[in-house]
């Protein structure tokens, strides 16, 4: 039994599993809760049997690195055993039919799995590997065991013995139909439904029909076992390429290899005797064909104890249920045998894989794309996209085809319509192997021949075929050999079987007298009324043929509607199959049963049914593509010539080109061993042959496969990239195991219109629907097909990141390398936007391949902000929406940067536009919402935690005005740009009042750019963090400083200092600024000290206001100024609407209401401790009325609003920025607030009460003449009208005109689109939108009309260049 120690797997091993509907599986580790007891380490029959993690007896087992010789017979019963192997010791109780548990936990299920999840997929290997059957089988093996690296696709499922189903609704719960459904007495219908993935397999034709098997082993795990080899009669047929025909001993070689690996033996002569097979030998001797009558070898155990690979097996169970998997573990599948090993050498399996078609990979690549649809993650609901958008994965060297007859040939056709050129042949001489099955229904005796999931060990069924009559020698016409083997019908379609067999026609009376047939009715009404199981009753007593024989091959497979159609011309109606029947019929009669021809023959209007489809893919008879589809290697022809695809081999039933006339698998097996042989010689490969020693099939291989090892190729950056992901991947889902946790998943898909172009940089919704415009009118469609998986519940509630892992596909035909495999990408749910407030994003950010080996990365997001507050459609439009920005790829390091607004859009831009769900792809997407976990609970819990998660994220912002408040933070974050003053002076005013002026000295190293002074004056209630703000990565300081200025900022009166209580206003503020530019000058004059030069002086809002009453009262001398930039307002402040409405519309004005309920003082600042009334007004300001993007659910941003108006349009600031700009902001007087209100009000500025007088008199305006002016402000101001500045322009282009023309224009206007108030110094794209146009008026008035800027290098330079900066 394959032992694991869970303590022993927190320590390097090995990850091979997936996530699947029954729990999580990593190493081969799968729980589930059954209750049911495990199986017995050391129980009945198993007193020898030694764990391999057992290291109590260090002389237990022989280690593993040993040299084994692979020519060397295989022991058989009696001799002496490897390791631990022993007899069975006697009959097989009713514990061990079925497997409850692979481990040694009694109150877990637990089975290994060696295949791993698709999240660990590579992009590239050597080899790829289709289909896990006896040709893929072998394949994947002795290509790990060479040293290349393999991947290996199942369309179906892993299930190992104990997993597989026993009664009639397990079985249809499994079962999957295609095909073209052609009973004769019903239009011909083209069908596919069941489960895509299902172990059983039918597939409906014209004449016959077939029945294969999915699942990892492929129709291993279905077969009935038997290992006969071709008779070489039948090798020496025309058919056969002459390189078989000629030397048919040389096959001889290669069953022997098969032989050593499957180790078939006979049902032992000393175990129960089983009445079918006594049955068949008296209906041998009646048919005179007793010499021909024989135990056949077959792959089932008898034996305890380690097979050939090293997998831990058990004595069979006899139960008879070989044909719908056996429970037991006793059966040498591939799955425990040729698998196994190749995941103990290092091969990656992946199942749930469809291969859909194969190409060449495009240059500058080699080798083949392998495209498949991925069935996992319930992708199978998105009906239109599964079999579209399909993954690939590239084979670099070789793609060995063994997904069966149908499966391989199927695949070459499609791939043959996609422009793989290859021989016309491909389809055509496909056979059933001759297969025909009949019933011997109500003999003379029992036959015991109905499996059963717990049979008695006093009366077993048996394993299904033990007995054969081989007729295959002694007939001049090699074409008339045959076998005829009995059977048992597995337990599912017990409760059928007697229905059909009385029911339909077809059926051939002995002919019995009168007692004969009172007895048979007896026997058939216990049967009836009693249960298929009455040992005296009919079906008790019914002998089940398999007969395999030589048909005409004349049967071929085509695609209609994409599907496989079989068309087997003439097999039910032909001669032979009616001498075969009559043979039959002969041996029922000898035992007074009645004959019945196979059911479905009768039931589909003479139609056979095989389960052993061959051919499709022949191997030629004259080593050309006229004949054949291959050559005697199974490489496939590129047309009717000699040339053929290199590596691309076919391994599998369809490369037969004739009916056998006996089971195949044991050919099919030397042949695949043949091709892999000839493969490795021609390219230089040896196959390691060293034996396995007892694998732990839940901890790591003992050989893991090193990348390039057999060539000591370079590998690339990307590879490296690639496998350090693919561990740190293999790391959480290891973990996640570990801590047994539960997970969550889905699956998406997004179509929309992406256009290519270098040019569209700016991240913003305008360029995002320019894109999208753009490429719809050039139809350049986009799509993708995506996976969502956490392994963890906890990581995507509640780690910050909400991070779960991408997989699948995307196609957009207008980039190159389209379509493109995503493997390994982020997923964020709700993820915080640090680049505006109040605002979560759902991100996708991936590197995705394309075919051609180019690499992309994708980065998506979905916004979901303030504007979906209170309305379901919004929200709906904003999770559906997603904005796309492809880049040139990067590397981890690269992208992984701290110090970029968003590291996912770093990289030259190749593409965006706009992608959304369609609603008939949510409907699926919801579908397919699935929990993981190791039990029922553990799974309802998971899908407990996700959606409460995403409920209560989605209500926060849908009811984002009701949410509790966010009040300020002790903590700084988001301080990405400490920009602290080179120097700082305190200034003593006129009147005695201290301020602060901070200088930074310019940073532009050019000896040519001479350093000039640049005086900057905040607004009210703020200090000079608005220009050398540390919550954007470009403030204003940086930028000026970087043009070549010495930056001064004055933190006046009324501004962030503690004197601003004192009732100070802007006319008083003057002062300061007067003593600010006497420091100036006398600081840094200039060359000519006794004249200093003039200071070029930018001013904002009350700041602005309060330089005016200076410049205009003459405090402030108009001569020391060389040009003054005003933000927002210079000399005539009006009030926006709803400042105004403060003023006029309440009974009582506002600064006199709150002065009287609250104090003289009101702080931007709050708390959860602060008075009652103060919460309370926080509380009543959230109900202030705005747009709803404008909404936000911020205290202090509240309280900002209140006081002075919104300052900001929102989607402007950062999350920082917004967060703490309590830290920005300190209060404001009443008596300020008042002075304020009547300047809004009245439209100008004015000294102090009580006369308030204005001073924007025409004389005192005068005093501006020669001083530069430029105006701007923000369209979307909600402080102060566009109409401040408007009037200020036209009173200063009346009094002193537009200028003489010889030193430029005097005044300008401008205003500012998408920008507010504040915005315009402190938001985070400023640097761009607004800081250029201030710097390029400075520069024309400091340094003359001709002066042209030149960007110095230095670090901001590269944040622009790099795209750190978004914008």
């Amino acid at each position: 039994m394959p032992s694991a120690v869970p303590g022993a797997m927190s320590n390097g091993t090995e990850l091979n599993g997936r996530i699947d509907g029954e729990g999580l599986t990593v190493n081969g580790f799968s729980r589930k809760t059954n209750g049911a007891s495990t199986w017995p380490t050391n129980g009945h029959g198993r007193a020898s049997s030694v764990s391999s993690a057992d290291t109590s007896n260090p002389g237990s087992f022989e280690p593993q690195t040993h040299t084994f010789d692979w020519n060397q017979p295989h022991a058989q019963p009696g001799q002496t055993h490897r390791y631990h192997q022993e007899e069975a010791g006697g009959p097989r109780s009713g514990a061990f039919p079925r497997i409850r548990s692979w481990g040694d936990d009694p109150k877990t299920a637990r089975y290994p799995r060696i295949s791993k999840p698709m999240e660990l997929m590579r992009t590239n290997y050597d080899c790829v590997v289709i289909g896990s059957g006896y040709g893929g089988g072998v394949a994947a093996s002795r290509m790990a065991r060479a040293g290349e690296s393999v991947c290996l696709l199942e369309r179906g499922k892993e299930r190992w013995p104990g997993e597989y189903p026993e009664d009639a609704k397990e079985s249809l719960d499994q079962l999957h139909y295609s095909g073209e459904f052609a009973p004769s007495w019903l239009p011909e219908k083209i069908v596919d439904g069941g489960d895509p993935t299902g172990m059983y397999h039918m597939i409906f034709g014209n004449c016959q029909n077939a029945v294969v098997c999915n699942g990892l082993g492929g129709t291993s795990l279905m077969n009935a076992n038997v290992f006969l080899e071709a008779d070489n009669d039948t090798l020496k047929l025309e058919a056969w390429p002459k390189e078989i025909r000629d030397n048919p001993e040389g096959m001889k070689e290669y069953y022997k290899k098969a032989e050593e690996i499957l180790q078939p033996e006979q049902y032992p002569e000393d175990w129960p005797k089983l009445p079918k097979l006594e049955m068949l030998k008296r209906q041998a001797k009646y048919l005179s064909m007793g010499e021909k009558f024989s135990r056949v070898r077959q792959t089932t155990r008898f034996v305890n104890g380690p097979n050939s690979c090293g997998v831990e097996m058990y004595p069979s169970a006899m139960t008879g249920q070989d044909c719908t998997g056996l429970n037991d573990g006793s059966k040498n599948t591939t799955l425990v045998t040729y698998l196994a090993d190749a995941w103990n050498w290092g091969a990656d399996m992946f199942c749930e894989a469809e291969v859909r078609y194969i190409t060449k990979a495009p240059d500058p690549q080699k080798g083949y794309i392998v495209y498949f649809a991925w069935h996992g993650r319930n992708r199978g609901h998105f009906k239109a996209n599964l079999h579209g958008d399909l993954m690939w994965v590239h084979a670099k060297r070789a793609v060995f085809l063994g997904a069966g007859s149908i499966g391989s040939t199927e695949i070459l056709l499609r791939s043959k319509n996609m422009g793989l050129e290859l021989s016309d042949k491909v389809g055509e001489n496909m056979s059933g192997n001759g297969d025909i099955l009949g019933f011997g229904y109500n003999t003379d005796t029992e036959v015991n021949a109905i499996g059963r999931p717990s049979p008695s060990p006093y009366h077993p069924i048996g394993p299904t075929i033990t007995g054969i009559i081989d007729n295959r020698s002694g007939h001049e016409n090699p074409l008339d050999g045959y076998v005829i083997e009995e059977g048992a019908i597995p337990g599912a379609l017990a409760p059928f079987l007697q229905a059909m067999l009385e029911i339909l026609p077809g059926r051939i009376d002995p002919g019995e007298g009168l007692v004969g047939k009172f007895k048979a009715n007896l026997a058939r009404l216990g049967s009836a009324f009693l249960g298929p199981y009455y040992r005296r009753g009919a079906i008790e007593r019914t002998q089940v043929y398999l007969i395999m024989s030589h048909d005409s091959n004349q049967a071929y497979l085509t695609l209609k509607d994409d599907k496989p159609v079989l068309e087997f011309v003439g097999v039910g109606r032909s001669d032979h199959v009616k001498y075969l029947n009559r043979i039959l019929e002969k041996a029922t009669k000898a035992v007074g049963g009645t004959f019945v021809q196979n059911p479905w023959y009768a039931l589909l209007g003479k139609q056979q049914v095989t389960v052993h489809p061959i051919g499709g893919a022949c191997m030629a008879r004259d080593g050309t593509g006229a004949t054949g589809a291959t050559n005697h290697m199974g490489e496939v022809f590129t047309g009717s010539g000699e040339e053929t695809h290199p590596g691309l081999i076919v391994t599998d039933a369809a490369v037969i080109p004739t009916a056998l006339g006996a089971n195949p698998f044991a050919t099919i097996t030397a042949l695949a061993e043949r091709s892999v042989d000839h493969y490795a010689k021609k390219n230089n490969l040896t196959i390691d042959m060293t034996r396995n020693g007892v694998l732990d099939l839940f901890g790591s291989p003992e050989h893991k496969h090193i990348h390039n090892r057999k060539r000591g190729s370079v590998v690339h950056i990307d590879e490296v990239e690639e496998i350090n992901k693919i561990d740190t991947t293999r790391t959480a889902i290891m973990t996640a195991s570990r801590m047994n946790d539960s997970g969550f998943g889905f699956t998406e898909v997004m179509s929309g219109y992406i256009h290519r172009d270098r040019g569209l940089k700016r991240d913003n919704i305008d360029t995002y629907k320019l894109a999208a415009r753009t490429a719809k009118s050039l139809s350049e469609t986009a799509r993708f097909f995506l996976s969502v998986q956490s392994f963890n519940i906890r990581t995507i509630v509640n780690d910050p990141s909400h991070r779960a892992m991408l997989t699948g596909t995307f196609v957009c035909p207008t980039l190159q390398g389209s379509p493109f495999m995503v493997q390994r990408g982020d997923f964020n749910l709700f993820l915080l936007d640090r680049k505006a407030p109040g605002t979560r994003n759902l991100t996708y950010d991936f590197d995705m391949r394309g075919i051609d080996g180019r690499r992309l990365h994708f980065h998506g997001y979905k916004v979901v902000d303030s504007s979906v507050a209170l309305s379901p459609t919004q929200f709906w439009k904003s999770t559906s929406t997603l904005y796309v920005t492809i880049t040139q790829v990067l590397s981890h390091d690269e992208r992984s940067c701290s110090d970029a607004d968003e590291s996912g859009l770093l990289g030259d831009i190749v593409a965006k536009g706009i992608m959304r769900i369609q609603p008939q792809d949510f409907l699926s997407e919801v579908m397919t919402l699935t929990p993981t976990g190791s039990s029922i609970l553990n799974k309802v819990a998971s899908a407990a935690n996700f959606l409460t998660f995403f409920t209560r994220k989605s209500m926060s912002l849908l009811f984002a005005p009701l949410t509790p408040l966010q009040y300020p933070v002790q903590a700084c974050q988001g301080f990405v740009n400490s920009t602290p003053p080179t120097k700082t002076y305190k200034i003593k005013a006129s009147d005695g009042v201290v301020t602060s002026l901070h200088m930074w000295e310019s940073t532009n190293l050019n000896p040519w750019v001479e350093t000039k002074n640049l005086f900057m004056i905040p607004g009210a209630s703020v200090d000079h963090q608005i220009y050398a703000l540390p919550t954007i990565r470009y403030n204003a300081v940086n930028y000026f400083c970087r043009a070549g200025y010495r930056v001064w900022i004055s933190v006046h009166r009324f501004g962030m200092l503690m004197v601003a209580q004192d009732d100070w206003t802007t006319f008083d503020a003057r002062l300061d600024f007067r003593a600010c530019l006497e420091k100036i000058r006398e600081e840094h004059p200039g060359p000519d000290k006794e004249n200093p030069e003039k200071v070029y002086t930018i001013a904002h809002c009350m700041g602005s206001v309060a330089l005016s009453t200076g410049l205009l009262d003459g405090t402030i001398p108009a001569k020391w100024i060389h040009g003054i930039t005003c933000s927002q307002v210079f000399m005539n402040p009006v009030w926006n609407l709803a400042n105004m409405i403060k003023i006029t519309a309440l009974p009582i004005p506002g600064d006199v209401f709150y002065k009287y309920l609250l104090g003289d003082w009101f702080s931007f600042s709050t708390s959860k401790n602060d008075s009652f009334l103060q919460k309370g007004l926080n509380e009543l300001l959230r109900l202030m009325p705005d747009s709803r993007k404008e909404l936000c659910n911020n205290a202090s941003c509240h309280r900002v609003t209140m006081a002075l108006g919104r300052c900001w349009n929102h989607h402007n600031l950062n999350e920082a920025t917004h967060r703490q700009i309590d830290r920005f902001f300190g209060g404001v007087s009443m008596t300020l607030m008042h002075v304020l209100m009547k300047q809004g009000y009245q439209g100008g500025v004015m000294g102090n009460g009580p006369l308030f007088e204005r001073l924007d008199t025409p004389d005192n305006i005068k005093r501006l003449k020669g001083v530069p002016i430029m105006l701007f402000v923000g369209r979307d101001n909600a402080v102060l009208s566009l109409e401040s500045t408007e009037k200020t322009y036209e009173i200063l282009t009346d009094t002193f005109g537009t200028g003489d023309g010889s030193g430029g224009v005097p005044y300008q206007r401008r205003v500012v689109p998408d920008y507010g108030h504040l915005d315009c110094w402190i938001g985070r794209n400023a640097w761009k939108d607004v800081y250029p146009f201030v710097r390029e008026e400075v520069d024309r008035v400091v340094r003359g009309e001709n002066y042209k800027f030149q960007e110095p290098s230095d670090k901001f330079q590269h944040l622009v260049e790099s795209g750190k900066l978004l914008y």
